[in-house]
């Protein structure tokens, strides 16, 4: 079978091409960086699997599949690739077109790839016609700027800014690489809301913007110590510390955190 991969994280792309290489089913595959690459690919290949990340910038992997025109037969499996696990998505899971939450493992590729190569044609096209608008109504893609209120007014700032959000009573403060908001707001609220931008609790009091992470250090007790970026560290709490595989996209020569 031949694969298209679409994704615009390059980490992810080589961490799919490489699973791709150790299928024997597998004749063949390309790589997309973005929907319009991909519609090109697309217009002059076949596809029996497209592998597509659904949070990419400008156009999302649902907004693509809107935009897909199959000429080909049979019509090719979807299966899609998200660092965010929504609610919607569960149902594709029972049907034709599957998903898979990065990080991800080998074992999880094979159950999705091998489910999608099954599927008959008239299956696949009939359910992702039947759940696509379900999952767009239900997707939204994060805005670029958060809106938080400070002082009476109310600020829009680049969630990338962000370095930290720490808990205090009440209060959290959310800090910034020049600067700080306190706000009154809860912990678990923010680490709802700041989510989709790559933060992770890391302490029942503390977020962090996983941009900034550089290093991990596991320590006896069976927590860690993480180093951001200009030197200021944290410890990961043991209740917290299986948030710590959502930094990377995907794990090389290295077994994460000893399948704990």
């Amino acid at each position: 079978m031949r694969v298209l991969i679409i994704d615009d994280e390059p980490l992810a792309r080589i961490a799919l091409a490489r699973y791709l290489e150790g299928r024997a089913d597998v004749e063949g595959f390309d790589l997309a960086g973005d929907a319009v690459e991909a519609l090109e690919k697309l217009s002059k290949e076949s596809y029996e699997v497209l592998f597509v990340d659904i949070n990419m910038p400008e156009v999302s992997g649902i907004q693509l599949l809107d935009r897909m025109k199959f000429h080909q037969t049979p019509i090719p499996s979807i299966i899609f690739v998200t660092a965010y696990e929504e609610h919607a998505l569960e149902a594709f899971r029972k049907h034709a077109v599957d998903y898979v939450l990065k990080p991800f493992s080998n074992g999880r590729m094979d159950e999705a790839l091998d489910a999608a190569v099954r599927r008959s044609a008239g299956e696949r096209a009939a359910k992702l016609i039947e759940q696509l608008p379900n999952l767009q109504k239900q997707y939204r893609r994060p805005s670029a700027k958060i809106a938080i209120k400070a002082k009476g007014r109310i600020i829009f700032i680049d969630p990338g800014e962000v370095v930290s959000v720490q808990a205090d009573g009440n209060y959290v403060l959310l800090q910034r690489e020049a600067g700080s908001y306190i706000l009154r707001e809860s912990i678990s609220v923010m680490a709802d809301k700041l989510r989709p931008f790559g933060f992770i609790r890391i302490h029942r009091s503390v977020l962090i913007n996983s941009a900034y992470v550089e290093e991990i250090e596991p320590w006896p007790t069976g927590e860690y110590g993480l180093r951001l970026r200009g030197g200021k560290e944290y410890s990961v709490t043991r209740s917290y510390k299986q948030n710590l595989r959502e930094i990377a996209a995907s794990w090389i020569g290295s077994d994460g955190f000893g399948g704990d």
